[in-house]
């Protein structure tokens, strides 16, 4: 049964239940404090009932960096992730607390969020959100609705499609050559990636004993779809792998993700090039590969995909080229 005490002009309600800690709220008013312990209290005999005292105390921010401290490592894109995370962790919307954090405020975090990036960044933005909060009922108690899941998510855009001319991988190489203090580990990572359709990552987690230079392949045993893979090497990939150096370390590419990135990115910009990003050197791999490797499943063995819908993705063949073979 709820004791309710006036206290300086004040009504305090408080609830005393076994198996649950005591829960005490102040109200202006008699009826109202009357009010919030009879539906605190059948909420506790109906087994529904979660304290809010946590949760009130508990902002956006914490969970975010609770989640790159403790489960964001253990993913495989933990170095993007945690970059993109740590960044959310710095918006407005994360100083809301948990119990105040309503769908509402979510969708006005969207509307302002669309004003700023691409739909694509938005949508992965409220996926991190709604993960985060999945994760922190199951496995923290944290005993609130998501309310990520209520809000109306953009449209998906089209699906990238930039692929790289003949014209801008010379220039793009060039900017590339290792002049000054530029890092002499770029431009063979980005041949490879041109040479091979390999993602970032899988260039980056590469090492020595995974690469059969006679037979020209490369064993990647854990890739994005968590399936491993052989992937072959053309000529130009064998040339570009006997010309560098071995690291003590035995990756073939001794880059943090971060460096790699920067380094790429101050390349694009002395090129001259528009709107180039490094996953759009594997769209081009794989769209050179296919005029060689017109097999889909041949095609689809080396760059990895499982199923034809994702592989057409990346599939850019020239309808030019298509309308010679037709005759």
């Amino acid at each position: 049964m709820a004791s309710i005490r006036q206290r300086q002009g004040r009504w305090q309600a408080r609830i005393t239940r076994e198996g649950h800690p005591d829960q005490v709220k102040t109200f202006g008013s008699k009826s109202e404090a009357e009010r919030w312990a009879r539906a605190v209290e059948a909420e506790m005999d109906k087994g529904h009932f979660v304290s809010l005292a946590e949760v009130q105390r508990t902002t956006l921010a914490d969970i975010i960096k609770r989640y790159v401290r403790e489960v964001t490592p253990t993913m495989k894109s933990a170095p993007e992730d945690t970059l993109r995370l740590n960044a959310l962790a710095r918006k407005r919307i994360a100083s809301w607390s948990l119990a105040n954090l309503t769908s509402s405020r979510i969708a006005a975090f969207r509307d302002e969020r669309l004003k700023e990036v691409s739909a694509g960044t938005v949508i992965r933005e409220l996926a991190y959100l709604s993960s985060i909060f999945n994760h922190a009922r199951r496995e923290w108690g944290i005993g609130l609705p998501n309310p990520v899941q209520l809000v109306r998510k953009p449209a998906t855009p089209p699906g990238r499609n930039r692929v790289l001319t003949a014209e801008e991988r010379q220039k793009l190489l060039a900017a590339l050559e290792p002049i000054g203090r530029r890092s002499s580990w770029t431009k063979p990572l980005v041949v490879l990636a041109l040479e091979t359709a390999m993602r970032r990552g899988e260039l980056l987690a590469l090492r020595w004993e995974h690469i059969n230079l006679e037979q020209r392949t490369a064993f990647l045993p854990d890739t994005k779809n968590g399936t491993a893979r052989t992937v072959p090497l053309s000529s130009n990939a064998i040339a570009t792998l006997r010309a560098l150096p071995r690291s003590i370390t035995g990756q073939v590419f001794p880059l943090k993700y971060f460096s790699a990135d920067a380094a790429f990115k101050r390349a694009v910009a002395r090129a001259g090039l528009t709107d180039l990003r490094f996953h759009d050197l594997r769209h081009t791999a794989i769209s050179n590969m296919a005029e060689r490797l017109p097999n889909i499943i041949e095609l689809s063995a080396v760059s990895g995909h499982k199923s034809l819908a994702m592989l057409k993705r990346y599939y850019h063949v020239s309808a030019a080229e298509l309308a010679k073979k037709l005759g």
